[in-house]
């Protein structure tokens, strides 16, 4: 999953983006609106984290201008000001969510988890696939309840196929959801990236799929019975 972040602290941009990117996101900062804007129509993101004082251009004139280019992109508000004008302004232009500086950062980080599996269609917080299990709040997997050992770029691979099961994803759109500014990650690195994977998924069950020409697709689980369904007696 991809963030951005907006905020002209540099001190809490830094320390938001270090701890996003230790829960295994890709994290890339702007420090002004203008910034903000042009990044938002150049590249795709999972979630935005807003502050409303920026220079340049408002975090409000920022969301404003999202959504009227119909983004659904899930935003998330911080400001210094928790005023309930400000509450409504900003969830009135179609914010998300809305933090108050200062913020507790694992509260922060409950709220990123939860933007992020709603935009990806998730109401869970356990992802299943045949044999495959993984946790979306601990970004751990388990075959069969066994821990499964993955790399930190396996992982999100992971969390990316499984959340998209049976869609099709090409090498470029990878590239664009694990990486961030500046990152050097080429399409032959994700292929090293999806074979690794694909090893330590056979005793699963849960394939890749190459398709060539076009990208990977995790192949959908037809025979996947509801986590909450009870044995047969």
């Amino acid at each position: 999953m991809r963030i951005l972040i907006a905020e002209d602290d540099s001190i809490l941009a830094d320390g938001l983006s270090r701890s996003l990117r230790y829960d295994g996101y890709a994290v890339d900062v702007v420090n002004d609106g203008s910034s903000a804007d042009s990044a938002l129509q150049l590249q795709t993101f999972d979630l935005l984290i807003l502050d409303l004082d920026l220079p340049q251009l408002s975090g409000l004139s920022v969301l404003r201008q999202l959504r009227q280019r119909k983004s659904a992109l899930p935003v998330l508000i911080l400001t210094a000001s928790d005023t309930v004008e400000q509450r409504v302004k900003g969830l009135d232009l179609g914010a998300d969510d809305y933090m108050a500086k200062p913020f507790a950062l694992s509260e922060l980080e409950a709220r990123v988890r939860a933007l992020t599996r709603r935009s990806a269609g998730n109401s869970t917080t356990v992802l299943w696939h045949k044999r495959l299990s993984f946790d979306l709040n601990g970004r751990t997997a388990q075959i069969d309840g066994l821990p499964l050992e993955l790399s930190a770029r396996e992982t999100s691979l992971l969390e990316i196929f499984l959340s998209r099961a049976g869609r099709m994803i090409s090498k470029n759109q990878l590239v664009d959801l694990l990486c961030e500014w500046g990152e050097e990650v080429t399409t032959n690195a994700i292929e090293v990236y999806i074979y690794r994977l694909r090893k330590k998924l056979e005793p699963s069950g849960a394939r890749i799929i190459t398709v060539r020409g076009l990208g990977y697709c995790l192949e959908p689980d037809h025979h996947a019975e509801p986590a909450t369904s009870a044995p047969h007696a």
